[in-house]
C-alpha cells in the first residue's frame, strides 16, 4: 500500500474525536519519533493481559476490575468472533464483536485503567475465518479506544502449501490494513505458530503488504520456547517496528520439557520467576519509536500480581 506516515494520519483526523482520539495520539506519537534526528525517549509501561483471569469463571468486568486493583495501569481484553456460552452466560473474560464497543470503554474507564489493545488471535492463513474477525476487531478497537490490535498467522489449513499460505495471508492483512489505516489502529504480528516462529518467517509475514499500521507484538515467551536462535537479538531486529509487547515468561521446568519443541504457549509463569531476562528486554525495549506496553501473559491473579511486582522498579 502506498499510505505514508503523513496521509495515514491525515485519515485518522478524518475520524470523529470520540472515537478515535486515544489512536489518533499514538499514531502521532509513532510519526513524530520517526522524523529523522528525534530524540524522544520512549516509555515502557506495565499492562496484563486478560488471560490471567483465564481460571476465574467471572467477566469482562470483573477480569479489569481486578486488573486495576493489583495495581496495572493498562488491560489487553480478548475479543471474539460472534457468541459462546461461557462469555455470554458470565463465566469467561473474552468479549463478543458482537456487544457494544462502548462496554470496553466504560468498564476500563470505570476501572481507571487503559486499554494497550486487543487479543484478537485470528488464523491470519484462514482468510475465510479472519478476513472480517480481524476488520471488525479494528473497527471496535477504534470506537473504544484500543491502539492496537494482535494477531498471528492461526494454525494453517492441513492442505495448502507454503506459497498458498503467504498469498491467504497477503490478503487478509491487506484488507485488514485498509481498515486500520483510516482509524489509526496498529496491527500487531505475534511469533506464535509454524512460521512465524522464527525470525525470518516472522519479518516475512510482516512485510507481506507495504502499510504504516503493520507492527510487531513481540512474545518473549514464545520467541524463547521456539528455540530459533537467542530471543534477545530477535527482539533487537525487531524494535524499529514494535507496537506491542507479550511479557511473558516461562519457568525452567517449561524450558526444560518444550523448548525447541513448541512454537509458542497461551501463558506463562510470573514474570521473575523463570528464565527471561527482563531488564534486558527493557533495554532493548527503550530503543523503540514509541511509547510500548508490556502486557504480563500469565495464568493466574497470584502470578499477575508477582509479575507487576518484579516488573515495576526494573521500568522505573
Amino acid at each position: 500500500m502506498d499510505c505514508t506516515r503523513r496521509t495515514f494520519l491525515g485519515a485518522v483526523g478524518a475520524v470523529g474525536a470520540s472515537a478515535a482520539w486515544p489512536v489518533l495520539a499514538a499514531a502521532a506519537q509513532t510519526a513524530d519519533q520517526t522524523r529523522e534526528g528525534s530524540t524522544h525517549m520512549n516509555k515502557i509501561h506495565i499492562g496484563v493481559n486478560m488471560e490471567f483471569v483465564r481460571h476465574d469463571d467471572k467477566p469482562f468486568e470483573w477480569g479489569v476490575a481486578k486488573a486495576a486493583e493489583l495495581g496495572y495501569a493498562y488491560v489487553e481484553p480478548m475479543v471474539h468472533w460472534g457468541r459462546e456460552l461461557l462469555s455470554e452466560a458470565g463465566y469467561f473474560h473474552s468479549v463478543s464483536l458482537l456487544d457494544d464497543p462502548l462496554r470496553v470503554r466504560r468498564a476500563s474507564e470505570k476501572a481507571g485503567i487503559k486499554l494497550s489493545g486487543f487479543s484478537t488471535h485470528t488464523p491470519l492463513c484462514k482468510p475465510e475465518i479472519s478476513t472480517e474477525w480481524l476488520k471488525q476487531a479494528i473497527r471496535f478497537a477504534a470506537e473504544c479506544g484500543a491502539p492496537v490490535v494482535n494477531t498471528d498467522e492461526g494454525p494453517k489449513p492441513a492442505w495448502t502449501t507454503e506459497a498458498e499460505d503467504f498469498t491467504l495471508m497477503r490478503y487478509t492483512l491487506m484488507e485488514a490494513a485498509k481498515v486500520a489505516e483510516p482509524r489509526g489502529i496498529l496491527i500487531g504480528i505475534e511469533p506464535h505458530q509454524q512460521y512465524s516462529q522464527s525470525p525470518a518467517g516472522l519479518d516475512r509475514i510482516s512485510k507481506l503488504v507495504a502499510s504504516p499500521a503493520i507492527g510487531i507484538n513481540f512474545d518473549t515467551g514464545n520467541s524463547y520456547l521456539a528455540g530459533q536462535g537467542d530471543p534477545y537479538n530477535w527482539l533487537e531486529s525487531v524494535v524499529d517496528r514494535l507496537v506491542h509487547l507479550h511479557a511473558k515468561d516461562i519457568s525452567m521446568q517449561q524450558s526444560a520439557s518444550e523448548r525447541g519443541k513448541v512454537t509458542g504457549t497461551p501463558v506463562g509463569c510470573a514474570c521473575g520467576d523463570g528464565v527471561i531476562d527482563w531488564a534486558r528486554v527493557i533495554k532493548i525495549c527503550r530503543q523503540a519509536k514509541r511509547d510500548i506496553v508490556f502486557s504480563v501473559e500469565c495464568g493466574t491473579v497470584e502470578q499477575a500480581a508477582r509479575s507487576l511486582k518484579h516488573l515495576k522498579p526494573l521500568v522505573g
